[in-house]
């Protein structure tokens, strides 16, 4: 499912595009708040300090008034938010590493553009600073409702589904993702087209999506 940079069904802009990091960042400095209590959460990718259920404030907000946006019968669950640093990292050149031993003919330059589709390079990663999740919908009993692939399939092992406006996905799916679009993007977010479940606010790639003149959030830390 890779394809090269200049392969010319390569419309999406990818957050390793230089115009993301030359986004200037003017951090608000606004806290990273509990998920937990406020929105559904799923436990799939909880680490032991709990930071994956922590967003920044604003995005939270934001989150609130989409859920209460959803139509009866539907919820956003969260299944992953704030990510350290060391975390994204190792996310990266893991995948990165897989590209290239799969790919014999792929550059080190192509690996980081391909495995940008799917892991954001650290130095502009929108999870890093608490201003991405990724998330799904479901049921009031927590049910997920069908989305045409699983949270975090890659492009390779989903087809390239994962990407938003993926076709020969169910007309269900198609719906569902819709449904989403529907009540996060008035609410602010805009959605990384290459995964269907990462929406983010406040970072550079939204910057960048908005027109927005700066980023709002850098890379912060997490205390317990």
């Amino acid at each position: 499912m890779w394809q090269s940079p200049n392969d010319p069904r390569n419309d999406v802009v990818l957050i390793s595009d230089p115009r993301v990091a030359a986004i200037p960042v003017r951090e608000s400095d606004e806290p990273l708040a509990e998920v937990r209590g406020r929105l559904r959460v799923d436990e799939r990718l909880a680490d032991p300090d709990g930071a994956w259920a922590h967003l920044r404030t604003g995005l939270l907000e934001r989150l609130e008034r989409a859920e209460a946006g959803l139509p009866d019968g539907y919820h956003l669950l969260i299944v992953e938010g704030y990510r350290p640093i060391a975390t994204q990292s190792l996310y990266f050149t893991q995948y990165r590493d897989e590209l290239l031993a799969a790919n014999p003919g792929m550059t080190v330059e192509e690996a980081h553009v391909a495995a940008s589709r799917y892991v954001s390079p650290v130095s502009v990663a929108p999870h890093t600073a608490g201003a991405a999740v990724d998330l799904t919908l479901c049921d009031p009993e927590g049910v997920e409702y069908d989305m045409g692939t699983q949270v975090n399939d890659n492009p390779e092992e989903s087809a390239g589904a994962c990407y938003t406006a993926a076709p020969g996905i169910s007309a269900d799916a198609r719906a569902h993702r819709d449904l989403l679009a529907a009540v996060l993007e008035p609410a602010g977010l805009v959605n990384y087209p290459t995964e269907w479940w990462h929406w983010s606010y406040g970072d550079r790639y939204w910057a960048l999506a908005t027109g927005a003149p700066h980023a709002l959030y850098g890379p912060t830390g997490f205390t317990a």
